[in-house]
């Protein structure tokens, strides 16, 4: 029977998942119990405004351009429809106001119809 029991796991497997854990916590709260300010450089505050978007291509754009590990295909898919139209909102709104929340908005208005409505 295989499986992950705490009776199967030696002290050397118990011990890394203990250090992990741990140094995980301590990295995690060093700038919650320090009483001293810890000021980002500018460099670093500027590339970090970008990191939501970044973070969101890094998800979206896969999902867009395959289906299971394969390139699509076909022109009739709803995803493709609904990425150029969040793309086309995106630039249109030129990034005022909460122009991601939008762009997501605008792509499920055109992807749910099409991927619901026609079967795409």
């Amino acid at each position: 029977m295989s499986g992950f029991f705490i009776g199967e796991t030696d002290g050397w497997t118990l011990l890394t998942i203990v250090a992990l854990a741990g140094i995980s916590v301590l990295s995690r709260s060093l700038f919650f119990i320090s009483e001293k300010d810890w000021p980002l450089p500018q460099w670093v505050q500027r590339g970090l405004q970008y990191a939501p978007i970044a973070a969101l291509a890094a998800v979206i754009v896969p999902e867009v351009v395959m289906t299971q590990g394969i390139l699509i295909h076909t022109v009739q898919d709803a995803r493709l429809y609904a990425a150029a139209a969040g793309v086309a909102y995106f630039f249109w709104r030129k990034g005022a106001g909460q122009v991601v929340l939008g762009t997501i908005m605008v792509g499920m208005a055109v992807y749910l119809p099409l991927h619901i409505g026609l079967g795409w």
